[in-house]
């Protein structure tokens, strides 16, 4: 085990001090104890919150040993504390077992291999008040700090109805709101939308969860989750509406088109409605719901003076509208809803009473959350620089929907839903569809919705037009204020790098703090994760945003903080996506080899065919891992006349790849239309962390006391492989120039062509080869024609261009 905690903030003394007694942990009679040995056990007692009396409290604290030999009790009544018997007892404390996971000889070896904090020195009061500090802020063997695992046991119950604003200690707010007395209600906002077209502005389904103390009148900050899944999905009308990937690729006519050609303007031509008359005011709603479809991250800050807020936006249940899959009308939604909660937009209690209802209990500032298409509108809504909106945390999220379900001219599926495309994910969101007498009413106006996006996203081409332009957020980048947080997975091919990248380098140039978290995971949420302290960091950025405590968060977190993938439970602090002293290493392509630029062009070309024969073409559909494994497999591979595979000597040095690598193709085909996919790859037998995390502890880490809970993940080693994909890439080549003009592309002529494949962060062990595969069809992402196509590569006129940093 070893633990990475970027939120433990140091402290001084008199610090220290003044919080514990802010959290009871130093009362009037332990403030006042000099002698060391005594203040450390009557600490310790306290450590018990579930022990309801003095004979419960010794019983627990009886199971300790301070020493091989001595149990805690026993050593406290005839000696005094020290350094090792403090942190053998601080240990045993926080679950580690004597024996097993430590030494009680030596229990700071463990603490360095697990990265914990120590003192060197605890033998004065003042050490130990010193050292008690620091470990209620240490993580526990269960992943989280010892001070939330004493409020899972309820530390912080005594608190509850007795307080009137947040508590925070090290920088971050504590769970003393008592969760089961959370008010739950739902409001509708209305939006400057008529997406429906009934004549009326499109009313949206809110649902806030907020501390009770706020009916009392604290005012705390939102937290804001839009989900297009919250209110259900379609699932089966998606599932019949995927697309079959079993089309051949089409020639496109060539043309001269411009970006002025296609670059989205917002219709003006729709008159928005008036809007509602309002006939009452109230602070008191209508309507209460049971369990949302929550986010752990949002339930952890539910018990530290948070409001958590909920909306699924237009066309799902019991909200107006229509499902649009990611164009302005949906961050217009989104929007309202900010701006509702900061005072600036009119909500009702009902569809129909026109009751109006503020955000009263809302300070005014705000903050997004949430993973995918939820992250994607966080994104959306800060590029329109909404008031309010003081920062977004965005995870594995779209910036250009383009990027998504594109690449390069091509249709290219996100990873896992082959023939999915944005009229099919609009179709699953549309869960007003849910509610059949309010279905009805829209049916034929949604029916030529989907029509619209279908055609828009032109999947014939797989061009970049004006329906994609309008779901590209990257450029409105200059508009967003809130700083933005990005956490994503470097093996996630659902939602692909270039749109985390994309986004990162955009805000290089805009005045705003950027964060960016790189794990080795996919498409998947990382707050329950043992080896990150990522619920501290989220809330000790919180703190510091919306409630404006002075933790120095935005020095204090790393600005790029990227996880390993050769060691578990690693993580690393960077400047920048890119290290500011890389180095560009050009590779060339030889025969079977990639070598040095410096070496001499290789003359003539390599071949492939992209045709299968008939029975393993309908393989390979059905079985994508065996794909896979065939297309990288060195030698011996079924698929050794159907790609090119390209490698380096061993490397002599562990090397960091970072950024965009780029390929430069001299490339011919015999038809008038074709494409290239290429895959980076990194060769050699070792064993690599899994992409999905193991579980350690199935509800193990609990969001407060007798409140929600998650499980406990973390990635671990799987068996030996030979090969690690690091990046992937695709490009149409009729779109050599841009990805919305069509190039001429005669048969037998070579032409270059150059293209950037998804960014990486990868750490590639001295000893391992890096291996370049050129082919066409991708059975998993692009459409599969099975054409009798054959492309040639001319090898002195190609290259592969890297950016290389040391470690």
């Amino acid at each position: 085990m070893r633990y990475n905690q970027f939120a433990h903030l140091k402290m001084s003394l008199s610090t220290k001090i003044k919080e514990l007694k802010e959290i009871h942990y130093l009362d009037h009679n332990s403030a006042s104890v000099t002698d060391p040995t005594v203040l450390w056990l009557y600490l310790i007692k306290k450590a018990f919150p579930q022990a309801h009396s003095t004979a419960v409290q010794q019983q627990k604290i009886a199971g300790f040993l301070a020493d091989t030999q001595t149990s805690l009790p026993a050593y406290a009544a005839k000696r005094t504390v020290n350094e090792q018997v403090f942190y053998n007892v601080a240990l045993q404390l926080l679950g580690f077992e004597p024996g097993k996971d430590f030494s009680l000889a030596d229990p700071f070896k463990t603490m360095r291999k697990s990265n914990l904090p120590y003192q060197k020195q605890v033998l004065s009061r003042d050490d130990v008040l010193s050292a008690w500090y620091d470990l209620l802020c240490t993580y526990t063997v269960n992943g989280q700090t010892l001070l939330d695992a004493l409020a899972a046991q309820g530390y912080f119950k005594p608190f509850w109805g007795t307080i009137s604003n947040p508590i925070f200690f090290n920088g971050k707010a504590q769970p003393v709101f008592d969760t089961h007395k959370l008010i739950r209600e739902v409001v509708y906002v209305e939006a400057d939308l008529d997406t429906d077209h009934d004549g009326q502005r499109d009313l949206l389904k809110t649902e806030i969860i907020r501390p009770a103390e706020t009916a009392a009148g604290l005012k705390v900050p939102a937290v804001f989750t839009a989900s297009p899944y919250n209110q259900g999905t379609n699932d089966d009308d998606g599932k019949k509406m995927m697309h079959c990937m079993n089309v051949p690729l089409e020639h496109k006519e060539p043309t001269d088109m411009t970006y002025t050609d296609i670059e989205y303007h917002s219709n003006n031509e729709q008159t928005i409605p008036a809007p509602r008359k309002v006939n009452h005011h109230t602070q008191t709603a209508e309507e209460s719901f049971g369990r949302e479809f929550s986010y752990t991250l949002n339930d952890y800050l539910l018990a530290r003076g948070f409001a958590a807020v909920y909306s699924a936006g237009i066309g799902t249940l019991e909200s107006d509208g229509l499902k649009t899959c990611g164009s302005p009308a949906e961050t217009a939604a989104a929007v309202a809803v900010i701006e509702w909660l900061n005072g600036q937009r009119i909500a009702f209690t009902n569809k129909t009473e026109q009751v109006a209802i503020t955000a009263w209990w809302c300070n005014n500032k705000i903050a997004m959350t949430g993973k995918s298409y939820l992250g994607t509108l966080a994104t959306a809504a800060a590029t329109t620089g909404v008031t309010g909106l003081k920062t977004i945390i965005s995870e594995a999220a779209i910036s250009s929907w383009y990027d998504y379900y594109r690449d390069g001219g091509l249709v290219v599926a996100p990873g896992g839903f082959p023939g999915e495309d944005a009229d099919v994910l609009a179709m699953e969101c549309f869960s007003r569809k849910k509610q059949p007498a309010d279905y009805l009413k829209v049916k034929e106006r949604f029916a030529q919705q989907l029509a619209d996006i279908t055609a828009g996203q032109d999947r014939a081409s797989g061009n970049y037009n004006s329906f994609w332009d309008a779901r590209n957020y990257l450029k409105n980048a200059a508009h967003i204020k809130a700083d933005i947080i990005m956490v994503h997975g470097l093996n996630d091919w659902n939602v692909k790098l270039r749109n985390v990248y994309n986004l990162w380098q955009s805000l290089a140039q805009i005045p705003v703090t950027r964060k960016l978290i790189l794990h080795q995971g996919q498409h998947i949420y990382i707050n329950n994760m043992r080896s990150l302290d990522f619920n501290d960091m989220m809330n000790l950025w919180l703190s510091f945003k919306l409630y404006a405590v002075d933790n120095h968060a935005a020095e204090v977190l790393p600005d790029v903080l990227v996880q390993d993938n050769t060691a578990p439970e690693t993580w690393n602090t960077f400047t920048d996506w890119i290290d500011p002293k890389y180095t560009v290493e050009k590779l060339r392509l030889r025969p079977h080899e990639l070598v040095s630029a410096k070496l001499a062009p290789a003359a003539g070309a390599a071949n492939f065919q992209d045709k299968l024969t008939t029975t393993d073409f309908e393989y390979y559909q059905k079985h994508l891992a065996d794909w896979t494994k065939d297309l990288l497999m060195p030698e011996h591979s079924p698929l050794k006349h159907n790609r090119l595979l390209f490698r380096t000597a061993a490397m002599t040095q562990d090397t960091l790849i970072q950024g965009e690598p780029t390929v430069s193709m001299s490339v011919a085909t015999n038809k008038d239309h074709g494409m290239l996919s290429f895959m980076l790859v990194d060769y050699g037998n070792a064993k690599r962390l899994g992409t999905s995390p193991t579980i350690l502890g199935r509800k193990s880490l609990a969001c407060g006391f007798q409140w929600r809970e998650d499980d406990l993940v973390e990635f671990t080693l799987a068996p030996q492989t030979p090969w690690k994909i690091i990046s992937k890439g695709h490009i149409n080549l009729q779109n050599r120039l841009s990805n919305w003009q069509n190039d001429v592309l005669q048969p037998n002529c070579f032409y270059t062509v150059k293209t950037k494949l998804q960014p990486t962060f990868y750490h590639l062990p001295q000893g391992h080869h890096l291996g370049l595969v050129i082919y066409a069809t991708d059975m998993g992402m692009t459409v599969r024609g099975n054409e009798d196509l054959a492309y040639s590569i001319s090898l002195g006129a190609s290259y592969l261009k890297l950016n290389f940093a040391e470690l």
